[in-house]
C-alpha cells in the first residue's frame, strides 16, 4: 500500500523545503506542527494565520523550546514589518524560555542582535552574534549560520564596510545552497544584493535583484518581493533594468498591501 505525504512532511516543505508556495496548508494537529506552519505562513506574507498558529502553540506548549521557537519566531515576523523595538521583548522572552537548547538559544541571540542593528545599536549587535558564535557553530544544520551570515552581513552595511558585508552575504549563498530550503536561498540572494550595492557593485546588484524578484514571485514570497523590490527602485537607471521604473513601484505596492490584506502592520516610515 502507497502513502501520501504526512501533515508534518507537507509543512517541512513550506516552511524549509522546496514548497514555499503551498496554500492552504494543512491543519495542524500538534505543537510541532503549529510552528511549522506558523513559519511557512510567514514567509508568504500570511501574518494573521502565522499569529494564530503560534498563539495556539503558546498555549498548548507555554515552557518548553517550542514557546521559545515560537516567540523567536513572532519577533521575526515584527522585524520583517519594521518593529525592530517591539521584536526585542518577543526576542528576550524567548531567550528566557530557551534554557539548554541550543537551537532556541542561537535563534534568540541572533534575533536580539537583528533587534539592536535595527535601531542603531551596532556595538550591541556584535556582541550577540558573538555570544551566538560557538552554538551555530556546533549545529547540526545551517539554518543558524545562514541566519547569523545574514545579520553579519546587514551589520556590516551598517558599519559602512561593503567588503565584510558581501564575504558574510555570500557565506550566507553558499550555506543555503546545500540546504533544501527555498526561501533561505531567495532570501540570501537578496541580502547579497543589497550588499553589493553597499560595497559598489551595482549593477551586479541590480542583476541579482532582477532575478531574485522573479524568484521570490515565483514561491509566493511577498515579503521578499516587496524588499527587492524596494531595493530595485533605489537602484533604477533608465535602459539598465527588465521593468520599467513604473513596474517595479507596482511590483513593490501591491506586495505592500497583500501583506497588509494577510494581517500584516507596517511601521510607519
Amino acid at each position: 500500500m502507497t502513502y501520501g505525504p504526512t501533515i508534518e512532511s507537507e509543512l517541512i516543505a513550506t516552511a524549509f523545503g522546496n514548497q514555499p508556495e503551498r496554500w492552504p496548508l494543512p491543519s495542524a494537529d500538534t505543537p510541532p506542527q503549529l510552528w511549522l506552519r506558523a513559519v511557512g505562513a510567514g514567509g508568504q506574507g500570511r501574518y494573521a494565520s502565522a499569529r494564530n498558529d503560534l498563539a495556539s502553540l503558546l498555549r498548548s506548549a507555554p515552557g518548553d523550546r517550542l514557546a521559545s521557537l515560537a516567540h523567536s519566531t513572532q519577533a521575526s515576523f515584527l522585524r520583517q514589518l519594521g518593529w525592530h523595538r517591539l521584536a526585542r521583548s518577543w526576542d528576550g522572552r524567548a531567550l528566557a524560555l530557551a534554557g539548554t537548547d541550543e537551537e532556541a538559544v542561537g535563534d534568540a541571540l541572533i534575533g536580539l542582535a537583528a533587534d539592536a542593528l535595527g535601531v542603531g545599536r551596532l556595538a550591541a549587535a556584535a556582541t550577540l552574534l558573538s555570544r551566538a558564535e560557538p552554538i551555530v557553530a556546533q549545529a547540526p544544520q545551517h539554518r543558524l549560520s545562514i541566519r547569523r551570515a545574514w545579520v553579519a552581513a546587514e551589520l556590516a552595511m551598517a558599519a559602512g564596510d561593503g567588503a565584510a558585508a558581501v564575504r558574510h552575504a555570500e557565506d550566507a549563498v553558499e550555506l543555503a545552497a546545500t540546504t533544501v530550503s527555498a526561501r533561505h536561498r531567495a532570501k540570501s540572494d537578496v541580502v547579497l544584493a543589497a550588499a553589493l550595492c553597499s560595497a559598489g557593485g551595482v549593477d551586479r546588484a541590480r542583476t541579482l535583484g532582477a532575478a531574485t524578484l522573479e524568484l521570490a514571485g515565483r514561491l509566493g514570497l511577498v515579503p521578499l518581493r516587496w524588499a527587492v523590490a524596494c531595493l530595485l527602485v533605489d537602484l533604477f537607471e533608465p535602459g539598465s533594468a527588465t521593468r520599467s521604473i513604473d513596474e517595479l513601484r507596482g511590483l513593490r505596492d501591491e506586495s505592500a498591501r497583500q501583506v497588509q490584506h494577510w494581517g500584516g502592520a507596517w511601521r510607519p516610515r
